[in-house]
């Protein structure tokens, strides 16, 4: 999943298309044969061949419906969606990154799924949190397929070394143990850092969500800035003095720099996603993956997420075969296949984290994704948004004053979300 978080930020096709040609048209469909669907999607690896026997099982199970997948890395998908559309040549149903869903959606290019969550059985077992982020502007647009809550990951045998027997479950516990991990402060560079906090350009920008979420904080609310709130200054404020007085992590860290600091075993904990599971693996580092540690407000983490959506190339008959489909792919028991396949945990609230112990990451995860909140849901422009943050908490974690930085990031989050 690493290379879906290079396009999570990514905006679709600068120039908008007329899409008011794509529109779902009225035309009765064919009923001489099984409605035939499209569905591109970026599952490029063993999630990829998980998700097509899903839909090889649900073409087998019934007859009404045929659906042909089509595997593209996200940022084709991305690249080519708006135009294919335009076309006329682009899939009935498309999965995307969950911030690109307000983009498509702005342009014309998906359909309501309004009447989907009004009339589905299985919509009362999905993750709330889930579904809060297919909606924009009141209206939903996509149904989850990916909801995973950003956790850390840490060195056990680092932690073993400094005496430290369980993971620290408060923000203060958590700077604490850093900084008993942190190993030659003193005598200038630590050769060792307690945790590799990046301040700029973090996995799917949602580090410093899952902060400010702690603390009662958050980037915006629908349409207004609440960036430069007291709760987010506080919060600022915070990391840094630990960042900066504390040297429990080096400053001008982007994301890339922080995995490497933490796979060559010279940080003993990172903030990152289901990915790092295997990063430790292919270092050799005996590793445990917990919740970010509850902060003043209590636990919370921003969540990675991926849409299906339905495209205004769909009539309505295709448009009814995908909800059709939707509804077999969050099954109960698709769902825990889907969640074992995929790595992330189940779409649904009844699916315990001891139906997929046969993957201990999965069940990890599954235990905390009840903290997990969508990163900006509904929002369109989310890459001027989070370039404003990271530019705030970069600038914080080198010696500037957050409050001041905040309201300056505000007003251009502001201007973002007005565009």
């Amino acid at each position: 999943m690493k290379k879906l978080l290079a396009t999570l930020a990514v905006s679709a096709v600068g120039t908008a298309l007329a899409l008011t040609g794509c529109s779902n048209s009225s035309t009765a469909a064919d009923t001489s044969g099984p409605v035939t669907l499209t569905f591109w999607h970026g599952y490029t690896e063993a999630d990829g061949k998980v998700l097509d026997q899903i839909v090889a099982d649900f073409n087998k199970s019934q007859d009404k419906i045929k659906i042909t997948t089509t595997t593209k890395p996200w940022a084709v998908i991305g690249d080519t969606l708006l135009t294919s559309l335009s076309a006329k040549n682009g899939p009935d149903i498309v999965a995307l990154p969950a911030e690109n869903l307000p983009v498509y959606a702005s342009k014309g290019a998906l359909q309501k799924l309004d009447d989907y969550y009004s009339s589905s059985a299985q919509n009362a077992s999905l993750n709330p949190r889930a579904v809060e982020m297919e909606k924009i502007g009141g209206d939903y647009y996509g149904v989850p397929t990916g909801f995973v809550p950003l956790s850390v990951v840490y060195n056990k045998t680092l932690f073993q070394k400094a005496g430290i027997a369980a993971f620290p479950t408060t923000w203060d516990e958590w700077v604490a143990d850093a900084k008993k991990l942190t190993v030659g402060a003193d005598s200038g560079t630590p050769q060792q850092y307690g945790l590799a906090l990046p301040d700029h350009a973090t996995v799917g920008n949602g580090v410093w969500a899952s902060l400010f979420y702690g603390n009662g904080g958050a980037i915006v609310d629908g349409n207004k800035s609440v960036l430069d709130s007291q709760a987010n200054q506080q919060t600022l404020a915070y990391w840094a003095k630990a960042v900066h007085d504390g040297k429990i992590s080096p400053t001008g860290l982007d994301g890339i720099a922080s995995d490497k600091l933490f796979s060559s075993g010279k940080a003993a904990m990172e903030i990152g996603g289901p990915w790092m599971a295997s990063v430790a693996k292919e270092n050799n580092i005996d590793y445990g993956i917990a919740a970010i540690p509850a902060g003043p407000k209590g636990p919370a983490a921003s969540a990675i997420g991926i849409s299906a959506a339905v495209t205004s190339q769909a009539d309505a008959a295709k448009k009814a075969a995908a909800e059709k489909f939707f509804d077999y792919f969050f099954s109960k028991d698709n769902a825990t296949k889907w969640s074992l396949g995929s790595g992330w945990p189940a779409l649904r609230t009844d699916v315990p984290s001891s139906a997929v112990s046969s993957n201990p990451v999965v069940a990890s995860l599954t235990d905390i994704v009840g903290t997990a909140r969508p990163l900006l849901p509904g929002v369109a422009d989310s890459t001027d948004v989070l370039t404003a943050v990271d530019e705030a908490t970069q600038k914080a974690l080198s010696g500037g004053d957050p409050a001041a930085l905040l309201k300056t990031a505000s007003q251009s989050v502001q201007q973002a979300l007005g565009k």
